[in-house]
């Protein structure tokens, strides 16, 4: 891809999104299709914020101009119920959309995470700590921590054989 299709493609992320709910209600849509009230209500359970109807669909109808999103009516009871799902083009956009927040939020971790001192993985959540030599350090897991003492004893071992 060329720098400038690259640039006009992230120029698109942001003509698209001006706002962090605008990223959620496709972050929610990327799960799959829901309809209008199923939205508001998975956004009120994902981050604690009411989202009006007054916000919610003029953005969806949005992203259906922009062909990202297309509308389907399924009959729900009495009355059929507006289903709102990715199009082939808005799961591309989604690609894009989340490879760039991924990597900003690469960025906003990364001084954060610890490596393994065994394997070198980084170690985004929880890990395995304990004191070896007097020293405190970080595994990913009991099993490179055990490995790690084992090495240890390896080398010395051969350093006490010679």
């Amino acid at each position: 891809m060329t720098k400038e299709k690259e640039q006009s493609k992230d120029d698109e992320v942001s003509t698209i999104l001006s706002d962090f709910f605008q990223f959620y209600i496709i972050l929610l849509l990327s799960e799959g299709p829901n309809h209008g009230y199923g939205l508001i209500k998975a956004f009120k359970e994902r981050t604690g914020r009411n989202l009006s109807a007054g916000t919610l669909y003029p953005f969806l109808h949005k992203l259906q101009e922009k062909g990202i999103v297309s509308q389907t009516d399924k009959p729900v009871g009495k009355k059929p119920r507006t289903i709102y799902s990715l199009t082939r083009k808005g799961r591309k956009f989604c690609d894009r959309l989340f490879s760039r927040f991924a990597a900003i939020t690469a960025s906003a971790i990364e001084p954060r995470l610890e490596t393994c001192a065994s394997c070198g993985v980084r170690i985004y959540e929880g890990g395995y700590h304990e004191v070896i030599d007097g020293q405190e350090m970080a595994f990913c897991c009991v099993h490179c921590a055990a490995a790690y003492k084992k090495e240890g004893e390896s080398h010395n071992h051969a350093h006490h054989e010679h």
